[in-house]
């Protein structure tokens, strides 16, 4: 991949993950600051992708992306209640 192609897709990256964790801070719905969490534990997974680290892209988009986002869209479910 070219370099400077690889360093614009990782600053661009970069700030989707800054916008979204500004944005997770900012809602004030707590199911839509967890999808945002989310977003941006799979955004991290990206960057790792693109710094040439396959392993901890794939452990942290299962873990970091699909199971924790699970769990706490589960553990709010189990909370009930609106806000």
């Amino acid at each position: 991949m070219n370099p400077s192609l690889l360093a614009a897709a990782s600053i661009g990256t970069g700030l989707m993950m800054l916008i979204a964790a500004i944005a997770a801070l900012t809602v004030k719905k707590l199911i839509s600051a967890i999808i945002i969490v989310g977003f941006v534990s799979l955004s991290s997974s990206v960057l790792f992708l693109l710094m040439n680290a396959p392993d901890v892209a794939i452990t942290e988009a299962s873990i970091g992306a699909a199971a924790s986002t699970v769990i706490f869209l589960w553990g709010r479910g189990r909370i009930g209640g609106e806000e």
